[in-house]
């Protein structure tokens, strides 16, 4: 996944294809996610030149930001979501890292300098 970008912009074409997706990962988690950007959005959307289109979706539920790469598939006037398996993902799915890791991290960062800049961004660090 190395040089994917992030838009925040849905494409026209995309946004109900999208919509649905988000439906789908709201449902199976029990979740309000919000969209807050694509990852590597295809330049063109795909429907109906293709059969179906995979997305990375960065969501926001409160504190909680994920990321879910699913595969839509238009059926007719609906769409089919699924769920895609990232065996080794550049950018993890749970973007908070695991308890614990940044208070040692921020402990040896200010032994070394006087002061340590964090910038939060869609759920990365």
């Amino acid at each position: 996944m190395a040089g994917s970008t992030i838009v925040e912009v849905v494409p026209p074409e995309l946004e109900d294809a999208v919509e649905a997706a988000i439906a789908f990962i709201n449902e199976k988690r029990d979740g309000k996610f919000q969209l807050t950007g694509l990852v590597a959005a295809p330049e063109s959307s795909g429907f109906p030149q293709r059969d179906s289109v995979e997305l990375g979706l960065v969501l926001c539920d409160g504190d909680l930001c994920i990321r879910e790469q699913v595969c839509i598939r238009q059926d007719g006037e609906n769409y089919e979501v699924s769920e895609i398996e990232t065996a080794d993902p550049q950018i993890p799915p749970h973007l908070d890292p695991p308890a614990g890791i940044r208070s040692n991290w921020l402990d040896d960062q200010l032994q070394k300098y006087s002061f340590v800049l964090l910038l939060y961004y869609r759920g990365l660090w």
